[in-house]
């Protein structure tokens, strides 16, 4: 395995002499690979399954020691399953990209975890949203998706036990906060397990001519996301927000002269037409999703650590918790400050490092932090992911 020009690790040939061979031979030869994918497959989802059903009752960061040289096996579970892609991504020698690795692992992740218990995912509803996207990218197919009418009802979902693990739209790149998780964390006691970075593509779909639409449709960040577009390629058609681009999408099946913003998923779910793609004003369009449960992910080494904190409201005390950070040499990847619903006012920050809560500066700047705190409470730790879609 080589390089190309740009330095990056380059992707072996297909196997030698399948070229010379005839279409009948190549038929006999893929058909034999694809029973011994087959088998290989199967014995890889009872070996996956076996290892979940031994670390059944563990706690995810029962296996670590709390020192940084610690290096802890994640669980092949759920959001623990990022660790294994980044094993896939490197041991990968093509001719297939990294991708499509990762996708075909985390369908197969989702098939040995059905084999092993049911488990249930909540998400902001109806089916075809961008959160259900992100539900299937994080959990695959084979899981019990559960929509939810409500931010606030994944989050219910899970705290009351009723789902396994939740997925929610934390920040949007191009609109920011999503305020209403950020008031959930405030309320319920759960844990952020993993993370779901979506790249966000809106296509325009319709049941008929892009010349004849006249109004578009779509929930407000949709339409905010594409308002440019919107405004050059159809400058006359009145924006309507509505609840979701699902229930855009069923209105543009009814009327052709309605086109929904949406995922091009839902164009064939419910029979439109691709109208035009990619019509997102920003092309690094990415929502970050979180995964809620009962506990962190185990430590990989690559992971992040969010905290939830409010400190007294006088001059410094915000600068004073920062510098905690500072002097650990720990770096802050996210830091978001919310205001507290009560008469008296204040502000909830959240912030985002690198680091697992186990780990030992961390542990010992969440420690020193919680001191300068009113308020304190680790959300969770779990591996860093790349953007996916």
């Amino acid at each position: 395995m080589g390089t190309d020009t740009d330095g990056k690790r380059s992707k072996a040939s297909p196997k030698p002499g399948t070229a010379a061979l005839t279409p009948a031979a190549l038929r006999r030869e893929t058909e034999r690979v694809d029973r011994e994918l087959i088998r290989l497959l199967n014995e890889r989802a009872q070996l996956g399954s076996e290892a979940m059903r031994a670390e059944a009752g563990q706690h995810p960061l029962a296996e670590t020691s709390g020192s940084e040289s610690a290096e802890a096996a994640p669980p092949v579970d759920g959001p623990g399953l990022e660790a294994l892609l980044q094993k896939v991504a490197e041991w990968n020698e093509g001719p297939l990209a990294d991708a499509a690795l990762a996708s075909i692992y985390r369908e197969l992740a989702s098939g040995w975890r059905a084999l092993s218990r049911k488990v249930s995912v909540a998400f902001l509803g109806p089916a075809y949203t961008y959160s259900h996207m992100a539900t299937l990218y994080g959990f695959g197919e084979s899981v019990e998706a559960v929509p939810v009418g409500s931010i606030s009802a994944v989050f219910e979902e899970v705290n009351g036990g009723q789902s396994n693990f939740g997925v929610v739209p934390v920040e949007n790149s191009t609109d920011g906060r999503i305020a209403d998780t950020l008031d959930m964390f405030t309320r319920l006691r759960v844990r952020i397990c993993g993370e779901i970075p979506l790249r966000i593509h809106h296509s325009l779909l319709g049941s008929g001519p892009r010349s004849g639409i006249t109004e578009v449709q779509s929930k407000p960040q949709a339409i905010s996301q594409c308002r440019n577009w919107l405004a050059r390629h159809l400058p006359t058609a009145r924006l309507v927000e509505v609840a979701s681009s699902v229930t855009a999408a069923q209105t543009a099946r009814q009327r052709p002269e309605v086109a929904a913003i949406a995922g091009v998923q839902a164009a064939a779910h419910y029979g439109l037409d691709v109208l035009a793609e990619n019509i997102e004003d920003n092309a690094s369009n990415v929502t970050r999703f979180f995964i809620i449960g009962e506990e962190s992910a185990a430590r990989t080494g690559n992971d992040k650590t969010s905290v939830m904190f409010e400190v007294p409201h006088k001059p410094g005390a915000l600068a004073d918790a920062m510098n905690i950070f500072k002097r650990a040499k720990l770096n802050l990847t996210w830091i978001e400050s919310f205001p507290i619903a009560r008469p008296e006012g204040g502000y909830m920050f959240f912030i985002e490092l690198d680091g697992h809560e186990v780990d030992t500066r961390v542990a010992r700047a969440i420690k020193a932090l919680a001191k300068k705190s009113i308020r304190l409470e680790v959300l969770g730790s779990y591996p860093r992911a790349e953007p996916v879609g």
